[in-house]
């Protein structure tokens, strides 16, 4: 599996995009409206080399301290220009409001790419970098917020391990939020997905990032992976309560989503 991801690294967006239509996207963007995070909030987002998560995790809290801002000055119609420029600059300084986002991935090359994405699209404040393996995360228990896996965890070797772990780092109150490729309900769009994955995306595999048996394999990967309902159960068994699923796009893709309570 390392390997797989090491080869594709550089070449996994372009791929993604190719794979899905460019509906990756949307699929993530919902994962994040789904976790409506605070200002303040600590992400733990396992298995997300490339940044996709972590950038939006940022324009959302950005866009939260934006409208909160707005709000605060509207409030205070009264202030003199020096007090409401000096009360922007200092609220703008820290756009984040004290939320973190720490990128976990176990491979260096997506890591690297990652960064190398944050560099260019300006992304610095609240953002780290750790190499770690999703089944012995190198954190303490009870340290973040959300913990967020996309695409992730149906690479693991070990669901159950992983799953504990992320039980783990999160604090009480703490929410977990999985986003993976699932099973399709209706036989019909079912059986056209089984002859687009294994007739169509391998070939894209070899077109565009020169590795066939790279996107044979995550065809298979995706095709293993337990159902929504068992997976569901999974979860329970960690310890996780309040969980539940949805289901985007007649479940080709599942959003997961359990508490530490």
């Amino acid at each position: 599996v390392y390997q797989v991801f090491e080869s594709v690294a550089k070449k996994y967006d372009v791929m993604n995009d190719s794979m899905t239509l460019g509906i990756h996207r949307v699929w993530k963007d919902i994962l994040v409206h789904k976790m409506n995070p605070s200002p303040g909030t600590v992400l733990l987002d396992v298995a997300g080399g490339t940044g996709d998560i972590a950038f939006r995790f940022i324009n959302y809290v950005r866009s939260l301290r934006e409208r909160q801002l707005q709000r605060k000055l509207k409030r205070h119609q009264n202030l003199s220009w020096q007090e409401i420029s000096e009360s922007y600059q200092e609220d703008k300084f820290k756009s984040l409001g004290d939320s973190q986002v720490v990128v976990c991935d176990i491979n260096k090359e997506m890591l690297k790419v990652g960064k190398e994405k944050a560099q260019h699209l300006g992304y610095a404040e609240g953002l780290s970098w750790v190499l770690g393996n999703a089944e012995e995360l190198p954190f303490d228990d009870d340290k973040f917020d959300v913990y967020t896996i996309a695409f992730g965890i149906r690479n693991v070797t070990r669901i159950d391990l992983a799953l504990e772990e992320a039980y783990r780092v999160l604090k009480p109150g703490g929410r977990f939020l999985c986003l993976e490729f699932s099973h399709v309900s209706n036989p019909i769009l079912s059986r056209l997905y089984d002859l687009y994955s294994f007739q169509v995306i391998p070939v894209l595999g070899e077109v565009i990032a020169g590795d066939w048996k790279a996107y044979q394999y995550l065809v298979e990967s995706i095709r293993r992976f337990p159902p929504q309902e068992e997976l569901k159960a999974m979860i329970e068994d960690a310890g996780f309560l309040k969980v539940d699923y949805q289901n985007l796009n007649s479940g080709v893709v599942a959003i997961h989503s359990g508490f530490k309570l």
